[in-house]
């Protein structure tokens, strides 16, 4: 069983952006499956490196729109996405280090954070875009 379902509560109504956080909750799924098998060291960097550039790559379009259309919590969402980003990186140095694995504790922020993140923070800029004409 997947760690997380998309459902049509985690929509921002901006199809582009819900389009990537699908895929950022199957990169999730993926390394979270892999952990269950016991495989999750195996091909932590496989999936944590993927995920941790897609991440990137979904901000930086999200900050994009949100600046392009003078979005007002722009400074407040950008904070949240960098302390994402360097919390990730420190773990991808652990990992390299190979002081760090896929552990519980690690699915738990990762689950907690995307949902918390999509259903808090993000659902705020997606009545503003769609006024703006960004559906």
């Amino acid at each position: 069983m997947a760690l997380l379902v998309w459902n049509d509560s985690y929509s921002v109504k901006v199809r582009r952006f819900d389009d990537q956080h699908k895929k950022l909750i199957d990169l999730v799924n993926q390394l979270h499956e892999a952990m269950k098998a016991g495989k999750g060291s195996a091909i932590l960097n496989d999936v944590l490196g993927p995920l941790a550039a897609y991440t990137q790559t979904h901000f930086s379009e999200e900050e994009r729109l949100m600046l392009y259309n003078g979005y007002p919590g722009y400074m407040e969402h950008k904070k949240a996405h960098d302390q994402l980003v360097a919390h990730v990186r420190d773990f991808q140095k652990q990992v390299e280090a190979g002081t760090a694995s896929v552990s519980l504790g690690l699915m738990t922020f990762l689950k907690d954070w995307l949902l918390q993140h999509i259903q808090g923070v993000d659902r705020k800029y997606g009545p503003y875009l769609n006024e703006k004409g960004v559906a």
